[in-house]
């Protein structure tokens, strides 16, 4: 959802249903003619669902928010800098180290492994049906990328639903692959990440200490090499900006997201453009790719189907905390006492991206224990009904704190400390949690899940519970 997936197949995962045709024959005359009559998709049933996953899909959307609510609420370089968002003060660095600990990119892990869980259900429907996904599949990915431009440019710059739109552009042609190959090759993509992560943070020092000799070269009226100058230069005019910046370029940011929506709109869109291109290919694509890949092995191997023993599963929260946790908790701590300056100590992106994963396969192992044993089934109806309109869930975050906190709304950005900005998830959190499961008593989908199911499958689909759509042939 942002840390926007988002949650969605961002927010919700491919869980359509795929062509099928009858055949019949019958007697004209003497000649036997053939009549084919092929019933167009249709959305997956609600008894075709697979409850773990929406329960999973719905921890992962609420989990996502807390870490989301930084970036809505401060300039990005706040994003992991409680100094820079509401003071580094004992209670908002508490919050910090909290968010870091449980949601820091382990929800969006998680959404990840679940868009790729869904192109799994999506396979194996259709050839439980002896049909192709392929056209369904591809219509369906393009229309969340048409929602996640209009969403990152006209809503929210953290968007998330064009990362996964491009991911799953290529990760059609791994859904026959084994478990154990999908773990392989995610491993590997996951390593790269990690990889150019690390040395993008080691380059961004690098380049930061070149600028500091070349501004106190320049005082001293001493020449800088050609080299010298352009690394200043790609520092004081992009990197620092993000990482380091200065109280001018800092209050130049709160004023624009303060300002009307227009002004916005155009100020966010670079920004937003280079997140979408040089980001995704550097960073992005490589660590959600592993982890959609790692998601379709966990549900072919029938993990998040919530099939397997429950010592399966004890064994998994295990090693996922046990490794982890005290891999996140070492980065943690590496940032704290460098001042939240991911520049002062590279290891500290490293460590906690190396946690990342291990963390949300513990999330997930304790979600299925739960949903095995039957535990607070009240909570977990509802999780699964905020799981089932992940992407119109999604959307509504980033409306409503867009509306608190841009100029256009309320007016709150940069103002709301961390332990306020808590106060505003659980608000959510209640709302999303009773506003799901209502609507669900009478409609089938959710509102952007009903839009984007009208436009993959080319007409509208019926809404109200008690509307059975008739098969259509052609």
């Amino acid at each position: 959802m942002s840390d926007s997936d988002a949650a969605s197949d961002r927010a919700s995962a491919p869980d359509a249903d795929c062509v099928t045709g009858t055949v019949a024959e019958r007697s004209v005359g003497d000649a036997v003619t053939v009549d084919v009559a092929v019933v167009r998709p249709q959305p997956v049933r609600p008894d075709e669902r697979v409850a773990s996953v929406d329960v999973l899909r719905g921890v992962a959307l609420l989990g996502i928010l807390p870490m989301n609510m930084a970036a809505f609420a401060w300039p990005m370089a706040g994003y992991e800098n409680p100094a820079l968002s509401g003071g580094a003060d004992p209670a908002n660095a508490a919050a910090w180290v909290f968010n870091s600990l449980v949601f820091s990119g382990k929800m969006m892990t998680l959404f990840s492994m679940l868009f790729g869980a869904g192109l799994v259900l999506m396979a194996d429907r259709a050839a439980a049906r002896g049909a192709s996904i392929l056209g369904t599949y591809y219509r369906r990915v393009l229309w969340l990328l048409v929602i996640g431009l209009i969403h990152a440019y006209l809503i929210w710059t953290g968007d998330i639903l064009v990362m996964y739109a491009l991911c799953g552009l290529v990760l059609y042609f791994f859904r026959r692959w084994k478990p154990r190959t999908l773990i392989i090759i995610s491993i590997i993509l996951l390593a790269i990440g990690a990889a150019l992560q690390m040395g993008f943070v080691v380059y961004s020092r690098f380049v930061s200490q070149v600028s500091a000799r070349v501004e106190a070269d320049r005082a001293a009226g001493r020449e800088v090499a050609e080299w010298q100058a352009a690394l200043h230069k790609s520092w004081t005019e992009g990197f620092r900006a993000v990482v380091q910046p200065t109280e001018e370029e800092f209050q130049r940011d709160i004023d624009l997201y303060r300002g009307g929506y227009w002004s916005i709109v155009v100020g966010r869109a670079p920004g937003v453009l280079m997140f979408q291109t040089f980001g995704f290919v550097l960073f992005m694509f490589w660590g959600a790719s592993g982890r959609m890949l790692l998601g379709m092995a966990l549900m072919k191997l029938g993990v998040f189907s919530a099939s397997r023993s429950a010592r399966f599963y004890r064994l998994l929260a295990a090693f996922g905390y046990g490794i982890g946790l005290p891999l996140t908790a070492w980065g943690t701590v590496l940032l704290l006492v460098h001042d939240y300056d991911p520049l002062q100590t590279p290891l500290a992106s490293l460590v906690l991206g190396l946690g990342m994963v291990p963390v949300a396969l513990g999330h997930a192992a304790m979600v299925m224990l739960i949903c095995q044993a039957g535990f607070v089934t009240g909570l977990t109806s509802r999780l699964a009904a905020v799981g089932r309109t992940a992407l119109s869930n999604y959307l509504l975050q980033s409306l409503l704190c867009t509306t608190l906190f841009y100029g256009y709304g309320f007016g709150l950005f940069g103002s709301v400390d961390r332990v306020g900005m808590w106060g505003i998830v659980l608000v959510i959190w209640v709302l999303q949690l009773a506003i799901s499961p209502l609507w669900l008593r009478t409609y089938r989908f959710g509102p952007a899940e009903w839009l984007w199911r009208s436009l993959t499958y080319w007409r509208w689909q019926p809404m109200r519970n008690d509307m059975v759509p008739a098969p259509v042939l052609r």
